[in-house]
This record gives structure tokens, sequence and C-alpha cells, in this order.
């Protein structure tokens, strides 16, 4: 089989795992801060996201190692078998009500993020540098299809599961469970062969003191010691933290309203599902820009729309429609801060340590993330939703100016 073959039957297999796991991650995900309010409080509601990011990001440091030893079939599926127990136990939490257990279910729930995050990855193991921007996008762009359909999703697994005894709030992680399950068996089954184990034999198999000299420490010095890979990596935490700590309290701003509970759960679908879109469905052009115009110019471009989108969405009080454009524009500039930080990084960094820098970044990444969700409930509770927007406005200006800074071409 040749590479060319081998890299488009491995891009078509992302794309379908993507679809189902995202589908499971954006109905899970649409009510985990208003499962936890309505458990626990609002105070501590964006502890759900933030659970969430936190074990995507901690997962990304066995994941790596796994597809350094096995390979990225057997990396993925066993993220996403990790998700699939998580959703079980967030329903196992809240029919018990049982707090503990449901962040515990939370926090498991992350490998599936972790899974999704690490395709983008396994997505350039065999692509030529020339389209590394444009084959990792299009497994990104893959949740676009998943992630608008199941935030819209909730509402009918929670009428289809009412009769048995599941919880309204709960119910979507029923569907979570099945999906993670069929997305990992089928990684696990068709993943071969496996792109990263067939790119490292393509450079000659790697010996012990070379795995050992391509662990994290080594990927962290080769980052730090590399301006383009750390305006990647940079761009990529950055992007996160600032959409993180927005999206995961819209829900409960959106709650705040005072609509009936099945209005509350139409609109938050209406507006997450526009606000993945913008995630995912134009991740292809910032691909296609990455390559062509400069993966700094895309970073600063996101920038902007993070911006601009901080500045619509505070502002637009209880109005849904002005939420709905403020959050689509907070996937766009995090989708332009992702693509093109995470190609940069991946172009910047040496073959051998291409897996490890990886999940590097995916760890970083999610620590910024797991730190938005838990400020952004007790900034919330205790000065309000726009001021929430202000402040991760602020944190996002400083990788405008890091963006600027004249570098060799990538």
């Amino acid at each position: 089989m040749s590479t060319e073959h081998l890299q488009r039957r491995t891009l078509r297999l992302l794309f379908t795992s993507q679809v189902a796991g995202s589908v499971g991650v954006g109905v899970g995900l649409s009510v985990g801060a208003l499962l936890a309010a309505d458990m626990v409080s609002i105070g501590v509601s964006g502890l759900a996201q933030s659970a969430v990011v936190l074990g995507s990001a901690l997962f990304a440091v066995p994941a790596t190692r796994l597809a350094r030893s096995h390979g990225r079939g057997p990396s993925l599926s066993a993220a996403y078998l990790v998700a699939a127990i998580g959703a079980f136990l967030t329903v196992t939490g809240a029919m018990t009500h049982a707090a503990p257990l449901l962040f515990v279910g939370f926090f498991l729930f992350g490998g599936a993020t972790t899974a999704s995050f690490q395709a983008r990855f396994a997505a350039v193991d065999l692509a030529p540098k020339a389209r590394y921007g444009r084959d990792l996008s299009i497994v990104v762009w893959a949740a676009t299809l998943g992630g608008v359909a199941g935030p819209n999703l909730a509402s009918v697994s929670s009428t289809l599961l009412s009769p048995y005894g599941v919880p309204t709030l709960a119910a979507p992680f029923v569907l979570s469970t099945a999906l993670f399950v069929f997305a990992g068996a089928l990684l696990f089954t068709f993943l071969r062969p496996d792109p990263l184990r067939t790119a490292q034999g393509a450079g000659g198999a790697p010996t012990a003191t070379r795995a050992r000299d391509a662990g994290m420490r080594a990927a962290f010095r080769a980052v730090w010691s590399d301006g383009s890979a750390r305006l990647g990596v940079t761009a990529v935490a950055v992007s996160h933290f600032v959409m993180v700590g927005v999206m995961s309290m819209t829900p409960v701003h959106i709650r705040g309203a005072g609509h009936p509970a099945a209005d509350t759960l139409r609109i938050v679908g209406i507006v997450l599902s526009v606000h993945v879109a913008g995630m995912y469905a134009f991740s292809p052009v910032m691909g296609w820009l990455s390559d062509r115009v400069g993966r700094d110019r895309v970073i600063l471009g996101g920038v902007a729309l993070l911006l601009t989108a901080c500045a619509v969405a505070g502002t637009a009080g209880h109005d849904s429609t002005r939420l709905a454009v403020g959050l689509l524009l907070l996937g766009l500039g995090w989708s332009a801060s992702m693509v093109a930080g995470s190609t940069m990084l991946s172009v910047s960094t040496p073959a051998e340590l291409k897996p490890s820098a990886q999940g590097l970044s995916d760890l970083i990444m999610g620590v910024a993330g797991a730190s938005a969700g838990a400020l952004s409930g007790l900034v919330v509770q205790g000065f309000g939703y726009p001021t929430l927007t202000l402040a991760a406005a602020v944190m996002a200006i400083p990788l405008a100016a890091f963006a600027a800074v004249k570098r060799p071409a990538v």
C-alpha cells in the first residue's frame, strides 16, 4: 500500500471516528454545566467543564506514551474507552445524586476530547509538509457534523429516556457512552497499518535510547528553543483558555433569563451549535490559509476574532441572537488559532519529537482550558457574564503581540 493511499484511508477513518466522537462530546457538554448547577450550585457549575478539560489535559500524557510505543490506533481507542466509562459514571452520579461521582465522570469524559485533539495530529503523520494545514484541518472539520448535531440531540435523548427514570440533564450522557464505544472500536479495529508506526518505520525503527530521548522533557526543550514552536503552543493554549472560559458559562447565562427548562435546553442547543459550527466548519479554510498566507498571520486573525467575540457576547444581555453571533465568532477565532498553531508546531518540531511535542501542546492547552473553566463560574457568580468576557479579551491581547514578532517562515 502506497503512502498516499494509506494517508487517504487514514483520513477517512479519522473523519468517521471524529463525527461519532464529537456527537458524544457535544451532546454531553451542552448540559454538563446545567447538570452541575442543578445538583450543586451555579458557583461550581464551571467545574463541570473544568473537570472535562483537565481530564483531557492529563490523559494527553499517557495517550502520547501509548502512541509512541504502540501507535495511534491503540492510543485513540483507549482514550475513547476512558470517556465511555466517564459518561456512564456521570449518568450514575446523576441518578444516585452523588456529586463526587458526577465530577469523576466529567473528568474521565475528557478522554474523548483527548482523542479528538490527538486525531488532528494523526492526520499529519504521513502527510507532506506542504499539506499539513489541509490534512489537519480536514479532521478538525469532521467534528462540525457531530458537534453541531450533538447539542440539539440533548432534548431528544432526554425525551426518549425519561420513561426509564434517567434524569433529563443526564440522559444525553447515555448517548455519549454508546458513541464513544463505537468510535474506539472503529479505530482499534481498522486503523491498520498504523500511521505513526509507519512514519516511524520510514525514519528507521526507534531504539530504546531514542525512545527515552523523545519524551516530554526533550520535547519541552525543543519547543522552548524554537520561536515558531513556542508560538504554536501559545496560540493553541491561549485561544483555548478564552474559548472555554466564555463558552462554558454561556449556558448558565442563558438560564438566567428565566426560560422554562425545555426552552432553555432548546436555546442552549442552538447557541452552542452555532458556536461549534464556528469552531469546526471553517477549519479547512483556516488550514488553506495557514499553508498559503502564513500561520502567524492566521493566528493574528484568530486573536482579532476572539476579541470581537468577547465584545459581542459581553454586550448581548439575554438576546439569544447576539449571543449566537458572539459564540460563532468565538468559535472562528479558536479555529484560526488552533489550526494555525497546531500546524506551526508540527512543522517546526523534529520528526522524532513530534508525538511528544504534540502531547505537550495538548497538555498545556488542557491545563489552560481547565483553569478557565474553574475560574469562569466564580467570575460569573461574583461579577457577571459581561465581566467574564472582558477578562477573556484581556487574556488574548498578549498573543497578538507574540504573533506579530517576525520569525523565520515555517
